[in-house]
């Protein structure tokens, strides 16, 4: 158990030295900046995780912006081995860890970027094994509720101030209650209600900052998200082929050796409870015979994983055939499954030991060998044609890379600081803006230590931005515009920006190089003068016209 997670520290480790910053990780080092009971789209957590690493060591870094993910996933390995074991025993405990330190998209997402899904999914964690150890102590049939509900009551609001899937765990809890007659005793008990105001006091940061900002944060995440489109629009239908689409994506984030058998194993097992449910012959069979017991209780543990892990897999999976959705968002649910994998896995290598340990070391060595060929790519180019370090000749253009969307910070700092022209534009101006909430982070990151300027965001979409800074302030004043390639080539948006200013020209440009080939510009216009505050009224008119 310890080599698994030593080697998995050290694989996640080496990426978060060497990884660019992602999008969302400038965004939310923007949140350490301007610490608050909550923020516009997440809750506090994230600030504090995101934080971490440059209040301890005082350097602000991608890498230290991503200490206390590093950490925080370690430990959340370690509580799902102690969940596995309390639920089943040390064997699926130790295939449960190795099954889930192999998956690609845990250890990124959740073990190597910044981002709210970090401190979720440790909290989730810590949730599954309070509730492993409140709910299968002893013998389903002589379940007597305990001072533990009142800790869970505490566990699952720190998962929800991690992110609002929280409130998905807490109803899977629920629900796995109100379907487990022995467990129904939890709605007697005092414990349960003891639970409840720990819950919403936990909350307190999330419904104190929602309470003095008109509830924006639920609006935005409830009604905004999914509201119908604007009167005379016809209301898009919907899309199996869209469906199976984010399916095959859950398979692919999860690698294929892992993502078939997890839905394999999930559909069997839904397909069991749903057999017993509607076969009450089975069902009174099964509680009532003591030779039985063992394969009772292994049920009842079969159906608290299937609550706390199907209603995100296949909720988020069916929403995708309506509208767009986050490739992350269903992955806690794929998290709380492995566990339900490990069981499985037990079986199966009773069966066939070699195969087993071959398909879990296999779907190690191919994932972490790609994983580290990815690295190495979105630092040198390796596998662009033109690059000079590429392999074999290079495969794709920059042009065609995805990977060209990893911003290098510190070219874009040493841009600035070899330009005496824009050293003297950052001296005359009073803040920076950019056109997009996610780049205006990255701009921060990579500035802030050249002179300290506010950078903020004129967009449709502005996130946290309105609630940091006060557009007033800066009526007559100078800034900076700084946006990517892809932006510059936008006109609206040059000719949306300059009717705000007196004077508004391009000063300069910054190119952004992957193996001594450039994938991306940065383009800095100097503008003179802001007349008014930006108006998002006047800027949605420019792009619908």
């Amino acid at each position: 158990m310890i080599r698994l997670l030593l080697a998995g520290f050290l694989l996640r480790f080496i990426i978060a030295f060497w990884l660019l910053p992602g999008y969302d990780e400038g965004y939310y080092y923007l949140y350490t900046r301007y610490l608050d009971w909550s923020y516009f789209d997440h809750p506090v957590l994230v600030a504090l995780t995101t934080g971490f690493g440059p209040w301890i060591t005082g350097i602000t870094s991608p890498f230290t912006l991503r200490l206390g993910t590093l950490i925080l996933y370690t430990g959340s390995l370690w509580l799902l081995y102690l969940t596995s074991s309390q639920l089943f025993n040390r064997k699926t405990a130790i295939l449960t860890l190795a099954i889930a330190s192999v998956v690609p998209i845990f250890n990124v997402g959740f073990g190597v970027v910044t981002l709210p899904d970090s401190p979720l999914i440790f909290f989730w964690t810590a949730t599954l094994y309070c509730a492993a150890i409140e709910f299968f102590s002893n013998s389903n049939h002589n379940y007597r509720p305990t001072y533990r509900l009142s800790i869970l009551g505490i566990l699952v609001g720190l998962t929800c101030l991690g992110k609002y899937h929280g409130f998905i765990l807490g109803l899977g809890l629920i629900g796995f209650c109100l379907s487990s007659p022995p467990h129904r005793r939890v709605f007697r008990s005092p414990w349960t209600g003891l639970g409840l105001f720990l819950f919403i006091l936990t909350l307190f940061p999330l419904w104190f900052w929602n309470l003095n900002h008109d509830w924006v944060s639920f609006r935005f995440q409830l009604l905004n998200r999914f509201e119908p489109p604007p009167e005379g629009e016809v209301s898009s239908s919907y899309n199996f082929l869209n469906v199976f689409f984010v399916f095959l994506t859950g398979i692919g984030l999860l690698f294929p050796t892992i993502g078939f058998p997890l839905w394999w194993v999930v559909f069997k097992s839904s397909l069991y409870q749903l057999f017993r449910i509607f076969n009450k012959k089975l069902a009174r069979f099964l509680e009532k015979s003591n030779q039985t017991l063992y394969e009772y209780n292994c049920d009842q543990k079969q159906l608290f994983i299937l609550w706390v892990s199907l209603p995100l897999m296949l909720g988020f999976t069916l929403l995708g055939g309506k509208q767009q959705i986050l490739v992350t968002w269903p992955i806690p649910g794929f998290w709380s499954a492995t566990l339900l994998l490990g069981f499985y896995s037990v079986q199966w290598q009773q069966r066939s030991p070699n195969l087993i340990r071959w398909w879990i070391k296999g779907t190690g060595i191919v994932t972490a060998t790609i994983l580290l060929l990815l690295l190495l790519h979105t630092t040198t180019g390796t596998f662009h044609k033109s690059s000079q370090y590429s392999i074999f000749g290079g495969f794709f253009t920059p042009q065609n890379d995805p990977a060209k969307e990893l911003i290098d910070i510190e070219q874009l700092r040493t841009g600035f600081a070899q330009s005496p022209e824009l050293m003297d534009a950052l001296d005359e101006t009073t803040f920076i803006f950019s056109n997009a909430y996610y780049l205006a982070g990255l701009i921060d990151l990579a500035l802030r230590p050249l002179k300290s300027i506010p950078v903020t965001c004129f967009s449709y979409d502005m996130r946290g931005f309105p609630f940091w800074y006060d557009p007033n302030q800066w009526i007559g004043k100078d800034g900076l515009y700084i946006t990517l390639e892809h932006f510059h080539k936008m006109p609206h948006l040059k000719n949306d920006f300059s009717s705000y200013f007196e004077e508004f020209k391009e000063i300069a440009t910054v190119p952004i190089r992957l193996g001594g080939v450039v994938v991306n510009v940065f383009h800095v216009y100097q503008a003179k003068t802001l007349l008014r505050p930006y108006s998002l009224e006047e800027s949605l008119f420019y792009y619908e016209n």
